[in-house]
């Protein structure tokens, strides 16, 4: 049985909880910009066409956890992939107030 202090699990029930969570699988997802396009435009988009984002180039990217913003960052390349460099994080508080 967990020891609880004033309605709140101890500290060694809480690690013990967060460690059952620890191996959950999230999705996370890199927003790099937005745009709205008619479905004419859609449909008439080719291979060699570009769509322009509302997002400048030197601004830092959205970084969401299941739909969640949790922070922003920068692209970079590791080997031949992308990644991400976190350079923000939302705060839990934040992040609660927007669910």
């Amino acid at each position: 049985m967990n020891e609880m202090t004033g309605g709140v699990p101890a500290d060694g029930a809480v690690a013990a909880n967060f460690r059952l969570l620890q191996d959950v699988e999230v999705k996370l997802t890199v927003e790099i910009g937005s745009t709205h396009l008619t479905l004419r435009e859609l449909l008439a988009l080719g291979e060699s066409s570009v769509i322009e984002l509302d997002r400048q180039a030197n601004e830092l990217l959205d970084l969401f956890v299941n739909g969640t913003l949790i922070g922003r960052g920068e692209v970079v390349t590791v080997g031949d992939r992308f990644g991400i460099r976190m350079t923000e994080l939302v705060s839990p508080e934040k992040r609660i107030a927007r669910a």
